[in-house]
């Protein structure tokens, strides 16, 4: 019998105690061993089916010799970051779905689980139910990562869904996303980008083997995007979608963002919808791979952790290693990037070529909005110093 324990019993840390459960069979039957949670670490007892594994003292997991994995699922840096310390110092394994521990403290933490022989696993942290850590690292090893993309958030990707398929304005999707439970009582690290540039600093560290600060990566949501930009967009051939963008730049450098991108309606992207999750891997021999589900929720990011336990079971002693340097420099700003931006402004197509020069019109009704030719962000800033900007974002091209 392999026990393993959880710490956090929202929803992930459910899922995980059901999934080992329901699969029980099929898990056994890999590992050849049945596998059993032992211990769940609560702040609050609550009567339910795992009442009599609840534990509020952490000791009870770091002292007991039988359990051999922890699955994080606590969430936060405080706690979550404090305990995996020490399970991994007490000689486990640690599998996690925790983004924002991963994006700040995954050097650290990957370095004591090296030091200790035990694996630390973060599978669920970036796609949820996709796989997409294990291929990037792995299955891709053979290429030189030159860009990982994607749509990285299902809540924002849901808003925006309902915002082309039925005129919706931002805050009403907004709260039909709370009332169906895609969405927090407090959204903002969905809206604002936030979630999103967590999983993309995660990308960018395993494409491109060092540290990227979340606090240096421009993370920029869709509170602030017009139903009107949406609708023009749509008209045009375009959908709008929050990407969360990680690039290795010509110069050797590397970047990452977070923002709404025009992307064209023949790109993959475009028709990835509501809930769903995208992530595209672009290797210099491969060319462009892209991942596709579900990218959060009870069951899918609970496989995705269980399925981590099971690799660390397997290994033997640990997985071949992963991770990446603590060293954070080379890291530019995305204004490097040269791309189209979309732009509408309250003034005429004059006024949009005395700027720009040439540029595609999409809507001229007292506003314009129109693209502009390939630039630098710092150039798209520059130019458009004189203009009154009602509307500005990058195209996906």
């Amino acid at each position: 019998m392999i026990q393993i324990a959880i710490m956090g019993l929202g929803t992930v840390g459910t899922g995980v105690a059901k999934v080992v459960a329901e699969n029980a069979k099929q898990i056994e039957r890999k590992l050849g061993e049945p596998l059993q949670v032992k211990t769940i670490l609560v702040r609050n007892f609550k009567d339910g089916p795992y009442r009599q594994l609840m534990t509020d003292d952490f000791k009870k997991i770091e002292e007991d010799g039988d359990i051999r994995v922890v699955v994080e699922t606590i969430g936060g840096v405080e706690a979550a970051y404090e305990y995996t310390k020490r399970a991994l110092e007490a000689g486990k394994h640690v599998v996690t779905a925790n983004k924002q521990l991963v994006a700040e403290k995954g050097a650290e933490l990957l370095a004591l689980a090296r030091k200790k022989n035990v694996n630390y696993l973060f599978e669920a942290s970036v796609g949820g139910g996709i796989p997409i850590l294990h291929p990037l690292t792995q299955c891709m090893a053979a290429n030189r990562i030159d860009e990982v993309y994607g749509i990285l958030n299902g809540t924002t990707n849901y808003i925006l869904t309902r915002m082309v398929r039925t005129g919706a304005f931002f805050s009403d999707a907004l709260r039909e996303a709370q009332a169906k439970g895609y969405a927090e009582a407090d959204p903002t690290a969905d809206v604002e980008g936030i979630d999103a540039g967590r999983k993309t600093c995660i990308l960018a560290d395993l494409a491109f083997g060092h540290q990227v600060d979340p606090a240096e990566v421009p993370m920029e949501g869709i509170t602030k995007l017009s139903l009107r930009d949406v609708k023009i967009a749509q008209r045009a051939g375009y959908r709008v979608k929050l990407l969360g963008r990680a690039v290795r730049l010509p110069g050797g450098g590397r970047t990452a963002y977070v923002a709404p991108h025009l992307i064209p309606e023949e790109h993959p992207l475009a028709n990835v919808e509501d809930v769903f999750n995208a992530v595209v891997v672009k290797g210099n021999a491969t060319g462009e791979v892209m991942f596709y589900g579900k990218g959060a929720g009870e069951l899918p990011t609970a496989s995705a952790c269980v399925a981590d336990v099971m690799e660390c079971l397997q290994a033997s002693p640990k997985r071949d290693e992963i991770g990446w340097s603590p060293d954070t420099a080379g890291f530019e700003d995305p204004q490097e990037l040269h791309t189209r931006y979309y732009f509408r402004i309250e003034g005429s197509l004059t006024d949009a070529a005395m700027a720009f020069g040439q540029v595609e019109v999409l809507s001229e009704d007292g506003e314009t909005a129109f693209l502009t030719d390939r630039i630098s962000g710092q150039d798209a800033h520059q130019q458009s110093k004189f203009l009154n900007i009602l509307a500005c974002m990058r195209v996906l091209a």
